[in-house]
């Protein structure tokens, strides 16, 4: 029997290990995601290593909404409102089928700290910084929302208003991992699991020793550039290779309980919580979503307790009329993430702890060839990019393509794929219970990659099948993810690459007819040991209760 031959991970190890690179980045959320793709796509050598999986902190847990900051406007920060929505308006140009508009529907309680018709006027300030660009607000009636949205309860309401933002179709590892991609189809060295283990400043380049976390396998990475791109971990590995910053993060917890669907309607309820924080009822594919809260924590690791679940439920059974209460049975899945929260060095944040926002900011040591990113947020992803290319530059790094776009759907292959698609006629192999086409769903996942998914299934249309029969995840797409995606843990896969650990009871995936087929084709022969580390309860020696 032949071997199989070496996995897209094994392959970037041994670049990681021989290769020197032009710059390094530490850290696969979206940060670190978009300054590989950016830097590579311009014609760096770049690599990029996460100690987990890429998305695996902050950027897997935010509320999948790509905003332009409208609570910012109370603290009068109208160039940062500006800043983030034309960048939120740039996603939806950029990625039309991944990032959509999508209406907020606010109920505003009476003797709330701002006037129902204030609030209005804000948001027609919003969409007055905004360009225009989305559709325009709109006053709501009490009879408006009784009429429109019956599950809210109208109880102490006198109205409220609606305005436009944008979410993520998918959800925020999916897009974070799609420019992974993009920084990998340019040549970037990337690979997930990979630690580092600290860096030092030798003979005008960075030695960075780092660990493989599967195999225990000891790497020395060598790079002019060091980033530093590790969310609400920074500040530590800062201090590990010995450099200083100006700024440094604070740090909030956010949790998000998901349920079963509470409206029909494609929209994000939006409420005050109770301590008057805004808290919201997001989409998320046939499930909804609840959240957030923003807890003051001390450390960049958090969980959700039974106080953070108490919050949401209480805050939401008084705010919608369901036909009873939600409770912990209801909940199908959680998330817990810890925003980081930059601040200058030495300032008190405890003061406006409140007020602070999710701006980003990037400092640079020219001597020791470094970078840091503090802060940031999905919706400002592409400007971090472009950031980090001119910082780049400064630092000394050659980027010979430098005004190559480096993000968003190529209009062209898309208009391609669906040619093709509309050829084979792949929409008639959509499964009956699919919530939308299939053309549409694998060019939003794959994007280009997506042509190489209609060959397999044009060859096999067994390729079409679905084969975990709680998700809408089909056969070649499983393949994909195997070739392509390395995915490391079935976590990876149903977590982050897809959405379905979201979205499905965790004993309904543990008893999906095709669990099992689906495992042998991400991990081969290890598709038992990877089954029971997600469910232990599976291996031998556990015993059922």
């Amino acid at each position: 029997m032949s071997e199989r031959p070496p996995t897209l991970r094994q392959t970037s190890l041994e670049r990681l290990a021989r290769a020197e690179f032009d710059v390094l980045v530490l850290g696969g959320g979206i940060n670190g995601a978009v300054s590989a793709a950016a830097l590579s796509a311009r014609g760096a050598k770049v690599a990029l290593i996460d100690r987990g999986d890429f998305a695996g902190a902050t950027s897997q847990a935010s509320s999948n909404l790509a905003w332009g900051g409208i609570k910012y406007l109370e603290t009068y920060e109208f160039g940062l409102v500006r800043k983030l929505c034309r960048s939120r308006n740039q996603l939806i140009r950029s990625y039309p089928s991944t990032v959509q508009e999508i209406r907020f529907y606010t109920a505003h309680p009476r003797g709330f700290r701002h006037g129902r018709l204030k609030l209005w006027l804000g948001a027609w300030l919003y969409w007055l910084i905004g360009n225009f660009f989305t559709r325009r607000p709109r006053l709501l009636s009490l009879p408006d929302i009784e009429r429109e949205e019956p599950i809210v309860n109208p109880q102490g309401l006198d109205g409220g208003f609606e305005y436009s933002d944008a979410f993520l179709h998918d959800n925020d590892a999916r897009f974070v991992w799609g420019f992974v991609r993009s920084a990998l189809d340019h040549g970037c060295a990337a690979a997930n699991y990979v630690e580092s283990l600290g860096a030092s400043r030798e003979g005008g380049k960075w030695i960075t020793r780092a660990r493989d976390v599967v195999s225990g396998r000891d790497l020395i990475i060598r790079s002019r550039l060091l980033i530093n791109a590790c969310g609400p971990f920074a500040d530590r590995l800062n201090a590990a290779s010995g450099v200083r910053t100006s700024h440094r993060h604070v740090f909030s917890k956010g949790v998000h309980i998901h349920v079963d669907r509470l409206t029909a309607n494609r929209r994000v309820l939006t409420f005050f919580a109770d301590d008057g924080r805004p808290f919201f009822v997001l989409p998320m594919g046939v499930k909804s979503c609840i959240g957030t809260t923003d807890t003051r924590v001390e450390e960049p690791v958090a969980e959700v307790t039974e106080e953070d679940r108490r919050f949401v439920l209480d805050n939401i059974n008084k705010r919608l009329r369901l036909p009873r209460p939600l409770t912990e049975r209801d909940i199908i899945a959680e998330r817990c993430g810890v925003r980081p929260l930059v601040v200058a060095e030495g300032a008190a944040a405890d003061r406006d702890w409140m007020q602070l926002s999710r701006r980003h900011a990037i400092e640079s040591d020219t001597a020791l060839g470094h970078l840091t990113i503090f802060g940031g947020k999905i919706t400002d992803c592409v400007n971090v990019g472009e950031e980090i290319c001119g910082h780049a530059q400064r630092l000394g790094v050659s980027l010979p393509f430098a005004d190559r776009l480096w993000y968003g759907e190529p209009p062209a292959i898309r208009e391609e794929y669906f040619h093709q698609a509309r050829l084979m006629d792949l929409d008639g192999m959509t499964s009956p219970q699919s919530s939308e086409k299939l053309s549409t769903r694998l060019w939003r996942r794959y994007g280009p990659e997506a042509l190489g998914l209609l060959e397999a299934i044009r060859r096999d249309p067994r390729m079409a099948e679905v084969i975990i029969e709680t998700s809408e995840y089909i056969r070649c797409e499983l393949d994909e993810a195997a070739r392509r995606e390395m995915v490391v843990k079935l976590d990876d896969f149903l977590r982050r690459r897809s959405k379905i650990a979201l979205v499905v009871r965790r004993e309904e995936i543990r008893r999906a007819a095709g669990l099992r087929e689906a495992c042998r084709i991400l991990f081969g022969d290890e598709a038992e040991a990877k089954l029971a580390e997600y469910f232990p309860e599976l291996r031998p020696d556990v015993k059922s209760a």
